[in-house]
């Protein structure tokens, strides 16, 4: 009798892991093939508001109401970078270096 309990007991915990694991291999497959990615959304009040939707390289920005949808702009992945002056980035540049020749004593 207590065999019997054994062996269900197994299986459930075998079956249980088996759903883990197909949930695990899902949630990691699902993000890798997403289209569309929202990046930011705000609400102005109950069913209004703005997304900001990324897809591919392109960044859409979407007005959202109950009733429409409206696209508002549209801008390029790159075209939202921050410039950073020259300076900045020569005076980064030797931080970094500095950096290096430390880790490398």
């Amino acid at each position: 009798m207590t065999g019997t309990y054994l062996q269900v007991a197994t299986a459930l915990v075998v079956v249980v892991g088996l759903i883990l694991v197909f949930g695990i291999v899902m949630r990691k497959r699902q993000g890798k093939t997403s289209l569309i990615t929202v990046l930011a959304y705000q609400s102005f009040g109950s069913r209004k508001g703005i997304a900001a939707l990324k897809i591919g390289s392109e960044i859409l920005l979407i007005g959202v109401t109950s009733t429409d949808l409206k696209l508002l702009k549209t801008f390029d992945e790159n075209d939202l970078e921050p410039e950073i002056p020259k300076e900045v980035s020569d005076k980064l540049q030797q931080l970094r270096n500095m950096k290096k020749i430390l880790n490398e004593q």
